[in-house]
């Protein structure tokens, strides 16, 4: 809770850092509304929209308001998912003053001592360590492979955690191992003829826990007549640290990952997470005002272009055979991909592209599952309500593949096929997964 002290210092520096220029841009139109899934799952709760927060944030400008609790939950309860943005006629930019008032909020009250300490593991003991994420990551394989695993769930110890977070562990990948985290390379030459070369950003989840759709990201870039750079020195892309109130770190992330990318004479820089990738394009206006980085951030920004992208671009399903068992798949949005990134057709049209398939549309599918990067965890109860909805929307395309582009809408669709009890008849997979399934070489 914060204090009165507290809160008069969160309003104080709303107005010193808020682009009012921002707030004042938003015309109370609505036509964000139908967009909004927190504003719909609330049961059309003003302070559960975009509008709703951008009059909030205003309020406490304006010192109509206080940044009391409410106005904290109201923040906290948004996915960040910017669905809001492609239809607002006045082009907001909702996501960036939806993180810098987390961020005013996050740096100007004192947390418990508990929340304190699993934030400083967290943003700076953990993400921003590589070899630290694959140390965790090989602990989660040594629970998965000798036996403890098993043993968890026999006894059920699992019962002790939150359902989510118990269903969650069921649907977690099979982890790499230490040695093959570490046996990374760092070139790999086109195997068809050259179309382009570029740089492949990793990631820190996608290199450890998702380590073989990286894998398979490279071949398919290899096949696609890419030769490819990977910079060992890259790290996490910061999105978790801007999201949660952490700015300083992720522009700290932000700088090492320009400056391992940017003398690489590359023609794109290619990414295979949404949510990475929406972040990683906003690195301009993160260092917009720092002079020495701004430039810098804009000449990486124009390279980033998600792996669908690019496969689409050099016809990468024109020039190869993609075949599969007939099974009927269906796509699900990753929201950053398609409303930061505005790539939504191309995953469309290569899916569309393997032979022997039914692809089948989704309605809603540009609506966010409720992943949203730790929002599941934070956020339970209405990311299980938003994630009802969207099995709702799958079951109805009797789909038996569900396909996404990025980690967390990945396990959140598991999630969803694993509570609703069909895991038997309906798998969730990566787009890049898929694809390698149909490659016919």
């Amino acid at each position: 809770m914060t204090t009165v002290q507290e809160q008069q210092t969160i309003q104080n520096v709303f107005q010193d850092r808020m682009d009012q220029d921002e707030l004042l841009n938003c015309m109370r139109c609505g036509f964000c509304l139908p967009s909004c899934p927190t504003y719909i799952t609330s049961g059309y709760k003003e302070s559960h929209s975009p509008r709703g927060r951008i009059a909030l944030m205003k309020a406490v400008v304006d010192g109509l308001i206080e940044p009391d609790e409410d106005f904290e939950q109201s923040l906290n309860q948004c996915l960040g998912c910017r669905a809001c943005e492609p239809v607002c006629p006045s082009g907001v930019n909702y996501g960036h003053l939806l993180e810098e008032a987390r961020d005013i909020i996050n740096q100007n009250k004192k947390h418990s001592l508990p929340v304190r300490t699993v934030r400083k593991a967290v943003f700076e003991g953990l993400f921003p360590h590589q070899n630290r994420m694959r140390t965790m990551t090989g602990l989660l394989g040594f629970y998965q492979r000798s036996g403890l695993q098993k043993v968890a769930r026999s006894t059920g110890v699992m019962k002790l955690f939150p359902e989510s977070l118990a269903t969650m562990e069921r649907v977690l990948p099979k982890v790499p191992t230490m040695k093959e985290m570490k046996n990374r390379p760092e070139f790999l030459p086109a195997v068809a003829p050259k179309t382009n070369r570029v740089a492949f950003f990793t990631g820190c989840l996608m290199d450890t826990m998702f380590l073989e759709t990286n894998n398979a990201t490279m071949k398919l870039l290899q096949l696609a007549g890419c030769e490819i750079v990977i910079p060992q020195n890259q790290n996490c892309c910061g999105a978790l640290h801007g999201h949660s109130g952490e700015k300083d770190g992720s522009k700290a992330l932000a700088k090492k990952n320009i400056k391992a990318f940017e003398d690489l004479n590359v023609d794109y820089i290619i990414t295979n997470a949404g949510g990475c990738g929406a972040f990683l394009v906003d690195y301009d206006h993160l260092l917009k005002d720092d002079p020495e980085w701004k430039d810098r951030a804009k000449d990486f920004k124009d390279k980033i272009k998600d792996i669908t992208q690019i496969l689409y671009e050099v016809d990468f399903h024109k020039k190869v055979k993609l075949e599969l068992p007939y099974q009927i798949v269906t796509y699900q949005d990753s929201c950053h991909l398609r409303n930061v990134m505005k790539t939504s057709a191309a995953p469309r049209a290569l899916l569309q592209a393997i032979e022997r398939i039914d692809y089948t549309e989704m309605k809603d599918a540009d609506r966010c599952c409720g992943s949203a990067g730790i929002y599941n965890i934070v956020e339970s109860e209405m990311s299980m309500q938003i994630l009802d909805y969207k099995m709702e929307q799958t079951k109805a395309t009797h789909a038996s593949t569900v396909v996404t582009a990025n980690p967390g809408c990945l396990l959140q669709m598991k999630l969803g096929i694993e509570r609703e009890g069909l895991s038997e008849k309906m798998r969730a997979v990566h787009i890049v997964d898929l694809l390698m399934e149909a490659v016919q070489e």
